[in-house]
């Protein structure tokens, strides 16, 4: 295994990444519990526009919970983490309280994200042309925006495409903090040699 270059007298960006290779195991705990949470959302027949509220709701507030313990563990952008903590929990808070509006909400503003995210991913993955796997981010990006136009064109869309959404972004979200915690994981042993 080849170890991490930092240039002499950097002794700070190691320090920055031994911190960071520490806490390895958080993106692994919030990945396993993001795949728990995609397969739960995924499973329950939610046929009201409260429960599918209470369900996101929930999925905010371990979002929050995550990016918190992320502002309390990193060195590095910890405002960013805090700031996101906040917002998550107050978009679960607002879940909780107003279900039915919550509901059209969540409806547009995953739509939107959706949108802007395929639009993203399809930049990055353009611009990433030739590197291993490029092709795969296109079809994505492509994809979330084609998913995007067709849900904010009607915004009152059922509740299945909420709940399908909402389970499979855990499942993904889930599936990425995974990868991420053994890429960080392998990020600490470089560093280390």
């Amino acid at each position: 295994m080849a170890a991490v270059t930092v240039p002499v007298g950097d002794d700070g960006i190691r320090d920055d990444l031994r911190s960071f290779g520490k806490a390895w195991w958080i993106f692994l705990v919030g990945g396993i519990a993001w795949l728990f949470v995609g397969f739960m959302i995924l499973s329950l027949d939610l046929t009201s526009v409260v429960l599918i509220s209470y369900g996101f709701s929930f999925v905010l507030f371990l979002a929050a919970v995550e990016e918190a313990v992320s502002a309390a563990v990193m060195e590095g952008w910890r405002w960013l983490h805090a700031v996101l903590a906040v917002i998550f929990a107050g978009g679960g808070l607002f879940a909780l309280v107003y279900p039915g509006q919550t509901f059209r909400t969540l409806a547009i503003l995953i739509a939107w994200f959706l949108l802007i995210k395929g639009t993203a991913t399809l930049c990055i993955s353009i611009y990433a042309h030739g590197m291993a796997w490029w092709w795969l981010g296109v079809i994505t990006g492509l994809l979330e925006i084609t998913i995007g136009i067709w849900a904010i064109g009607y915004p009152g869309r059922s509740a299945v495409l909420l709940v399908l959404w909402a389970g499979l972004a855990a499942v993904f979200r889930g599936i990425g903090d995974i990868v991420l915690s053994f890429q960080v994981r392998q990020l600490k042993q470089k560093v280390a040699a």
